[in-house]
């Protein structure tokens, strides 16, 4: 007799619906909570920039400065504009700032306390006047940053405090604001050489010629002449400038005076 096989009947699982899945609105909680975090820290007025405050400028006009950074604040995320604390380029204001102003030295960008823009700025010293073609004001560091005009009204008004700036001519070259004309180190090196001419030999200085890289002349406010061999032992031409002036110079000679050369193995005088 066959055996008659039954097929169990198949039940079918019924899916359940998304709407009813935790994962579902958990998903939907995220990005609920992701969008307005990003709406709040971009849109909302609370980190909007409505302030820039700025400190250390003298001889930069405020209004400039702030002109400037006010074009840098507006930004476009997502086809909106916003003027948000994040969204703003710190580095970037920075950077545009010491390109347009010369005699600015350092500038630091900053967040304030939600919707201000802190702007820091120091402002470069006058060192020396530089002169080739014509003249400039330069800081420690060789940088000129103010044209010829400005120079001397710079160098008179710093002179009224008694304070005389030192003039450094080059045979040859040419500038522009924001160009370095003479290397930090070298620059270092001639005032060493004069504060030593002045403090140990009592010569005061006016002028530096740097006529090559191994050669320094320097004009004294008696009119005469020190040339200095920048390669060679500085602390033995000093010793020997001081020698020269104390037993074979006298104050009365100097008068006649043109020029003490300290370049070579002894020292001549005319």
């Amino acid at each position: 007799m066959a055996r008659i096989r039954y097929r169990k009947p198949h039940r079918y699982k019924r899916k359940k619906s998304i709407l009813k899945k935790r994962f579902f609105w958990l998903g939907i909680l995220i990005l609920l909570i992701l969008f307005s975090t990003f709406y709040f820290l971009f849109f909302s007025r609370t980190f909007q920039v409505t302030k820039i405050i700025i400190s250390g400028e003298e001889k930069v006009a405020k209004g400039d400065i702030e002109s400037l950074v006010g074009q840098k604040l507006e930004n476009s995320i997502l086809f909106l504009k916003t003027r948000s604390i994040f969204a703003i380029d710190l580095g970037q204001i920075k950077k545009d700032i010491l390109g347009r102003y010369p005699q600015i030295a350092k500038a630091e960008v900053s967040r304030g306390f939600f919707d201000a823009i802190k702007v820091e700025l120091a402002e470069r010293q006058a060192l020396a006047v530089w002169c080739s073609q014509s003249c400039f004001l330069i800081d420690g560091e060789g940088i000129i940053f103010a044209l010829s005009a400005e120079a001397l009204a710079e160098a008179e008004r710093i002179s009224e405090t008694g304070t005389n700036l030192l003039i450094v001519r080059t045979e040859s070259g040419s500038g522009k604001l924001g160009d370095s004309v003479i290397a930090k180190e070298l620059l270092s090196q001639v005032f060493e050489i004069k504060t030593q001419v002045e403090g140990s030999a009592g010569v005061p200085v006016q002028e530096a010629l740097l006529v090559s890289e191994e050669r320094l002349n320097l004009k004294t406010a008696e009119g005469w002449q020190i040339y200095f061999n920048l390669k060679g032992d500085l602390n033995w031409q000093f010793t020997e400038l001081k020698l020269v002036l104390e037993k074979q110079i006298s104050p009365q000679k100097r008068g006649k005076l043109e020029y003490i050369d300290l370049r070579f193995s002894r020292v001549y005088y005319k």
